[in-house]
């Protein structure tokens, strides 16, 4: 299990979002002559190894890649001709709440003494460590496009920093009200979880979907679709965080990225706080 700096969830919420640190220049060229070894669940019948096969043969472009089990992990990752895409269990220094996530992540091999010394290139939040996989494993697609997009990003802007790369994703939240925005009912909070209570607070296109809606929405690559990507405890635990996160089906772009602590008065969903954000 991997810890991630508390500080950097405070003061750079939306770069943990993206990474713990933005890559620098060399690791970002070694990671361009490796070989991406994808790492699958110790299960031979979770759905995420069907998912993430499926997700990386379609999309994956920037390096050659194979698929290993957990043990060829242990046995590769001091190899620096490979890097990995993991999904690992991430707990944040000093958090009270003692939460644990599950996070999408890509790192280089080498000689490392554990995994938490791998240089981590991105690292994306999927879910909290024990909810049931289908309520992630849908959007792996996007995920894994995210990913991409945000080696790209930072391999072709040098300068970039934890700090510099929240004002570049924060400028996409002005292009949500072209598109349509796709939402869980059951990701929604209370008090905006039907069409007439959001109508009073968002004026722009939404719809109430199933997941089987935005999986169409992602394998159609419908550039018109923006979704939500909620990663909370779903009941499982009671004090913890509620990230929400707007990607595009189409282009896996981060339009939007927050979090609160859940509590009574902000529970675990997209909350109205959230769609007044999008119209500011």
């Amino acid at each position: 299990m991997k810890n991630i700096a508390l500080a950097i969830l405070f003061l750079f919420s939306i770069s943990v979002f993206a990474q713990k640190n933005v890559a620098t220049q060399e690791q970002i060229k070694t990671f361009f002559k490796t070989k991406t070894l994808v790492v699958l669940d110790q299960s031979p019948f979770a759905e995420y190894n069907m998912e993430i096969k499926q997700a990386v043969t379609k999309s994956w472009k920037l390096t050659e890649f194979d698929f290993i089990t957990p043990q060829e992990f242990e046995e590769k990752r001091t190899n620096a001709e490979f890097s990995f895409l993991t999904i690992d269990k991430v707990y944040f220094d000093k958090d009270k709440t003692q939460a644990r996530y599950e996070f999408l992540c890509l790192s280089l091999g080498g000689e490392y003494k554990s995994t938490t010394d791998m240089p981590q290139l991105s690292t994306v939040p999927i879910s909290y460590y024990g909810v049931d996989e289908e309520t992630y494993v849908y959007k792996l697609n996007t995920l894994v496009n995210f990913t991409q997009n945000h080696i790209l990003f930072t391999s072709e802007n040098p300068k970039i920093t934890s700090t510099t790369v929240i004002f570049h994703y924060n400028k996409n939240i002005k292009s949500v009200k072209d598109k349509t925005l796709y939402l869980l009912r059951n990701e929604l909070g209370p008090n905006v979880n039907t069409e007439s209570k959001i109508k009073k607070i968002y004026p722009h296109k939404f719809k109430i979907v199933s997941r089987d809606e935005i999986s169409k929405a992602i394998k159609d690559e419908n550039d018109d679709i923006v979704f939500l990507h909620k990663v909370g405890p779903e009941g499982t635990k009671k004090k913890a965080r509620c990230y929400n996160a707007i990607l595009g089906a189409k282009d896996a772009k981060l339009y939007y990225f927050e979090y609160h602590m859940i509590s009574s008065k902000k529970p675990d969903g997209f909350l109205a706080r959230d769609f007044k954000k999008l119209v500011k």
